[in-house]
């Protein structure tokens, strides 16, 4: 198996882990502690992962398109619980893909100010980490069901009760079919931000 698809892989699992990690511990952090009675506060990823957004999703994409992206189980929150009803689920919702951003601003801080005094093969993994990071950050921002630019939608232009509901019927369909037909349409910011961050072009 090819050795960067394996650091890929890593560190993609890495990724996907803190990120629901970091929206189980925003709605805890606002009174909802769902998550941590189903135990899903932890960087354990036997915890978090799921066989189709963990493993098949991340193999196919890169066997077709070159690129990794996936995702981990969701972690679960009770809205009706969270102290700021109005903006409660943004929130939440935001505190995943801002711990992508974080992740990738520190590997890419790394790669400008220090990289000539580090190894060649940890530039390499620092700068697959801003890649995936900047590509979980952006993907999961798409305004589609179940990804969490959905909920940030959703809060700032409340829609019927159907409509949300049909979205979210039929929002896995729509995810895939993004990941497979249109993922172009994100890589070119994806690139743009990995230069801006890293320094790398």
């Amino acid at each position: 198996m090819n050795l960067d698809f394996v650091f890929s892989i890593a560190i993609l699992i890495m990724s996907v882990v803190i990120h629901e990690v970091s929206h189980g511990y925003a709605a805890y952090f606002q009174g909802d502690k769902t998550a941590e009675y189903q135990g899903r506060l932890t960087l354990n990823p036997l915890m978090h992962l799921d066989i189709w957004g963990s493993l098949l999703v991340p193999i196919i994409s890169y066997s077709l398109g070159g690129f990794i992206i996936g995702w981990a189980k969701p972690v679960p929150y009770n809205p009706y619980n969270l102290r700021n009803r109005r903006w409660g689920e943004a929130i939440v919702a935001a505190a995943g893909p801002a711990s992508n951003i974080v992740m990738a601003t520190i590997f890419g801080l790394l790669i400008r100010f220090t990289g000539v005094a580090l190894p060649e093969s940890f530039i390499q993994i620092a700068a697959t980490a801003v890649f995936i990071n900047i590509l979980l950050a952006i993907f999961n921002l798409v305004p589609v069901p179940p990804l969490d630019g959905s909920k940030i939608l959703f809060s700032l232009f409340p829609l019927n009760m159907a409509i949300r509901s049909f979205f979210e019927r039929y929002g896995l369909i729509l995810v895939l079919f993004f990941i497979f037909f249109l993922w172009q349409l994100i890589l070119p910011l994806v690139g743009l931000l990995f230069s801006l961050i890293t320094g790398l072009s």
